[in-house]
This record gives C-alpha cells, sequence and structure tokens, in this order.
C-alpha cells in the first residue's frame, strides 16, 4: 500500500489527462453527484453529503473538504461503456449502388476516477453480455482504466455487502483509492496502476494508515443501509412465479423504466432503423430499452408480457435467478439506485423478503 497527499490526486487526474485519456469522474450537476468530464480537484464534489432513501435524493454541503463521503449519485460506468444512443451503420445512396459508411470510433480512451466496488462489479457483469459479442464495447472497455474509491459512507439503499461486491474494492481496478483526513491510501490493481504510481509522488504507507483502511471498510459495512438474504436464490423466486406479491407491487410500479436506466447492470436494448427524407441515407441505431415496455415483450405479432404484475416478475426474477443461469453472476450488484431513484420507492429487497416470508403462496398472475 501507498501514500498519496491530497494534491496528488490532482495530479493522477492530471497525470491521465497527459496520457491521452478523457478523464470521468464524479461533478455536482443539477442537483445530483453525476459522472463528467474533470480536469482537476475543483471539479469534484467537494464537502458534499447526500441523503439517499426510497424515492429520496438531497445533497447537503459540509464544513468540511471531503471527496468521497458520499455513495453515489445516478450515474455509473454504464452510460460510456455502453452509450444510451449509438450509431451502428450508416448506408448512403451511391449512384446505382449502396455504400456503407465506415464504423464511427471513439477518439479517446475514458479514465474513471471515483467509481465504487459495486460499480466495479457491475463493469464485469456487463462484460459478460458484450465483451465477446460486441467490438465497440470490447475497444472502449480494453481501452478504459479505472481508479476506484473505497466506500466510507454508504447509502441508506445500499446493500452491497450482501452481494459481495462490496464496500471494498476487490477487483477491476488499476487503482484504488482510501480517503484519510489528509490525503489517501492507494493500492495497485494492475501493470497499469502501477505505472501510474511511479508517476505520482508516493511514499509507503504506515502501519496505522493500512490499519485505517481495514478500519473504514469494516465501518461501511455496519453502516449498510440494506440487507438481502441470498442463500435460497435463484430457487426462491422460481417457486413463487405465480405469488401474489407480484399482483401488490404491479399496482405501485408505474412501469416508468427508472429502475432499468439506472442500474449499472441492466442491457435490454432495441436497434432502431432510419431514413432520410430524401431517401439518400439510411441508419441503423441501438438505443436503451426496459423489459418494462410492453412493446419490449413483442413477440410474433403480439405482447407477450401484457400486465405490470408479469413485467415487474420477469426485470426480478432474471436480475436474481436467472441472469445466474445465463452468466454464472448475479444481474444485481447491491448499488440500490434501483430503490433510490424509483418514483414510489419500490425496494428489491423488501419486495423479496416479502416473498420469502409466505414461500408458497399460490395466486395467478395475469400475463
Amino acid at each position: 500500500m501507498w501514500y498519496l497527499a491530497r494534491d496528488g490526486l490532482d495530479r493522477l487526474i492530471r497525470v491521465l489527462a497527459e496520457q491521452g485519456y478523457e478523464v470521468v469522474g464524479p461533478t455536482v450537476r443539477d442537483g445530483a453527484i453525476v459522472l463528467d468530464r474533470i480536469d482537476g480537484l475543483a471539479d469534484l464534489p467537494v464537502g458534499v453529503r447526500e441523503e439517499q432513501g426510497p424515492a429520496t435524493y438531497e445533497l447537503h454541503r459540509s464544513d468540511d473538504d471531503r471527496l468521497f463521503d458520499w455513495a453515489h449519485g445516478p450515474d455509473s460506468a454504464k452510460r460510456f461503456l455502453f452509450p444510451p444512443r449509438e450509431l451502428l451503420a450508416t448506408i448512403t445512396r451511391n449512384g446505382g449502388g449502396m455504400h456503407r459508411e465506415p464504423d464511427p470510433e471513439d477518439d479517446r480512451p475514458v479514465a474513471f476516477v471515483g467509481l465504487r466496488s459495486c460499480d466495479l462489479h457491475a463493469v464485469e457483469v456487463q462484460d459478460r453480455v458484450f465483451l465477446e459479442l460486441d467490438p465497440a464495447y470490447r475497444r472502449r472497455r480494453e481501452r478504459a482504466l479505472f481508479v476506484g474509491v473505497n466506500c466510507a459512507v454508504p447509502g441508506s439503499t445500499c446493500f452491497c455487502a450482501s452481494m459481495g461486491t462490496g464496500p471494498r474494492c476487490t477487483l477491476g481496478f488499476d487503482l484504488a483509492l482510501t480517503e484519510l483526513d489528509d490525503g489517501f491510501v492507494v493500492e495497485g490493481g494492475s501493470p497499469r496502476g502501477e505505472e501510474l504510481l511511479a508517476a505520482l509522488p508516493v511514499r509507503e504507507a504506515t502501519e496505522d494508515e493500512a490499519a485505517e483502511v481495514e478500519r473504514i471498510v469494516a465501518l461501511a459495512v455496519e453502516r449498510m443501509g440494506r440487507a438481502l438474504e441470498t442463500s435460497d436464490m435463484p430457487d426462491l423466486l422460481y417457486r413463487n412465479r405465480l405469488h401474489p406479491r407480484w399482483q401488490d407491487v404491479a399496482e405501485r410500479c408505474l412501469a416508468c423504466a427508472n429502475c432499468t436506466n439506472a442500474c449499472p447492470t441492466c442491457f435490454c436494448h432495441d436497434v432502431v432503423d432510419g431514413v432520410s427524407l430524401s431517401g439518400d441515407v439510411a441508419t441503423r441505431t441501438r438505443e436503451w430499452a426496459s423489459c418494462f415496455s410492453a412493446e419490449y415483450s413483442w413477440a410474433a405479432g403480439e405482447v407477450v408480457r401484457e400486465s405490470r404484475a408479469s413485467r415487474y416478475r420477469q426485470w426480478l426474477t432474471h436480475k436474481f435467478a436467472s441472469w445466474i443461469d445465463q452468466y454464472g453472476v448475479s444481474g444485481c450488484v447491491g448499488c440500490g439506485r434501483c430503490i433510490t431513484w424509483c418514483p414510489v420507492g419500490i425496494d428489491v429487497t423488501e419486495e423479496i423478503a416479502a416473498i420469502r416470508a409466505t414461500d408458497g403462496a399460490v395466486e395467478v398472475v395475469t400475463s
């Protein structure tokens, strides 16, 4: 472990920019902590705290200059590695034939600064979906660099400890930071991270500084806002496909897709074709979609999942059960964003607990 003074983080951001990265990190905009381009310490959320709860998110200012004493905002790395809207192809009429334009490429690799462990795990989950099948995703992913932060202040909707994805960074990082009062303890996680350390004004961390990392992480586990029992999944959800709770939650759910948009692992998308008014240019675009939309289940000329109950059941069961069958890992990393950003405060930990409490209850759920 190494120690980096506070102004050394500013140096790290500048070194990354000098190496050609677009540096993306947390900054305050429109009343939330979002991910955007940053140029130095001044762009980070200095002295900002957050209050999260079901359908609740609010920022507060403190008198100190801590940079990372908050859990996360609505943003994750997903928006940069798997963009909400991405042009896949452009075809133009060329005399008597057609010409396909070269695939667009990203200009600069991205260096993420300040991702929490749950979001690093989320990237690893999306890798299982896209890495072998999507050249554009693979290009962005392989060029990206990750500077994680061990979480000290989890939100009240967080349950990463239950999912084994936090609060300490354990995978997917090139460097991992733990914020202390006057600087950071830094851990290298890859050869690229070790190269960066050589360019920074670091010294070896003392025993007390290393011990402080363990104390901060242990305290974060104790402060975790939610917990989820996972030992009986996926079987719990599979055997409760007709549970009356699905209808109960459907009466509250707006099918607005906020949860899937905020989720750092959801990957549903649609491919949309367009044509210019002149008929000379055709485009194919990939756009985020959601299994909460009725039209998403359209197949063979009709909507398969007409009711909100069936769509919520599909989402929750896929996230916590069939995702495990498909990819060998849960689709949930315990970040709690789906709880915070749900307009009516639906809580997945509460819904699963309610199903478990009346395991085996049966009621016909309409399609």
